[in-house]
């Protein structure tokens, strides 16, 4: 009886310390949670600008906010997020202070808080780099050549090269006039006015990761590489203005190609020849030997050397679809009509017919 009080004891002493160091770790969890949470310096004055940028997600906003010092840990400012389903963190540019706690940091991104001197920039589908360096400059106030200038910064590139898995040494070819050229996804973004060309690029090319990344493994499976469909993409961007005959532009071009064909367009061209597509004419020699121009004798069954501008989703959609048809030619009138057709002959009797009615757009 005696050893039976005895085992008893025992067993309520050793639950009795079981549950003292639940408690004593749960409370010390909790103590040290609440520190990991709480402001880095509630007495800081201090004030500091952060621009999230689009599609950079919360363990890239978490490993921003630690760089700058607003936060301690990066995971737990993670966990706090998934736990409170605070998930809905708006790409901007913020103040935010060191005197902030998580809670309000997270108040704060996720809120109509961000800061009112922004400035909205629409990038449109379609834009080349020289036309981008424009818009930007008369936006943002940066100068246009030396924009273009890191766009050919060997050594930056290089960085990029190395940080984004659809950018590969395929963009490092010397011949390309801008390596970037096709890869800064075209869309309405909010910019600090204080932003630099490093973190401007930056958040162009974070969106494109975004938008490619569920396109991945497809570009993987298509049997060419990210570069030739970005290329291929930006030609159907300008050759096209639906979903339905940029996908039939682009199986025109697979023909071709499949063929040992030219593309024969003339988009590249102009590209090639450095001028816009307003001012691209016949005093353009269409035949010339560059490594953009597909109407060049010595580009039969190839691609330009790279994208000739920055196209849209739809544009690389329409290049994954892999759409079959029997078609060789497409012309299109001054009023963006696109006409397909299977042969020279019959293509040369449609050019003869949208001249005869005046819809020719050259």
């Amino acid at each position: 009886m005696a050893k039976r009080k005895l085992k008893l004891k025992k067993k309520a002493r050793n639950l009795f310390l079981v549950i003292l160091i639940f408690f004593a770790v749960f409370f010390f969890a909790i103590a040290y949670l609440n520190v990991q949470l709480s402001p880095m310096d509630r007495n800081s004055k201090e004030e500091v600008k952060v621009t999230i940028e689009p599609g950079i997600g919360s363990r890239g906003i978490a490993e921003r906010l630690r760089e700058e010092g607003l936060i301690r840990n990066a995971n737990f400012f993670v966990l706090y997020v998934k736990l409170t389903g605070e998930t809905s963190l708006k790409a901007a540019t913020y103040t935010l202070s060191p005197s902030m706690s998580v809670k309000q940091i997270v108040t704060k991104l996720k809120g109509n808080q961000a800061d009112s001197t922004d400035v909205q920039v629409t990038i449109k589908e379609g834009l080349n780099m020289v036309q981008l360096a424009s818009l930007l400059e008369e936006k943002l106030g940066f100068s246009k050549s030396d924009f273009l200038a890191k766009m050919k910064d060997r050594t930056y590139l290089t960085s990029l090269v190395q940080r984004y898995w659809f950018l590969t040494n395929e963009v490092l070819d010397t011949e390309i006039y801008y390596p970037l050229e096709g890869y800064l996804f075209p869309d309405t973004y909010s910019f600090a006015k204080e932003v630099t060309i490093d973190q401007l690029i930056t958040i162009l090319l974070n969106q494109t990761d975004k938008v490619l990344t569920p396109y991945q493994k497809r570009m993987e499976q298509s049997g060419s590489t990210y570069h030739q469909l970005m290329t291929l993409a930006s030609i159907v961007e300008l050759e096209g203005v639906s979903r339905e005959n940029r996908e039939l532009i682009a199986s025109v071009f697979n023909n071709r190609l499949s063929a040992g064909w030219s593309l024969g367009s003339d988009v590249t061209t102009c590209y090639g020849a450095q001028v816009s597509l307003k001012d691209c004419n016949d005093s353009i020699n269409f035949n010339a030997v560059n490594p953009y121009n597909t109407r060049s004798p010595l580009m039969a069954g190839k691609l330009p050397i790279g994208p000739i501008c920055n196209p849209s989703k739809e544009s690389i959609e329409s290049v994954l679809t892999k759409k079959e048809s029997d078609y060789y030619y497409f012309v299109a009138d001054k009023n963006k009509n696109v006409y397909f057709t299977k042969n020279e002959r019959e293509h040369n009797q449609m050019i003869q017919a949208i001249k005869q009615r005046g819809d020719w757009p050259w």
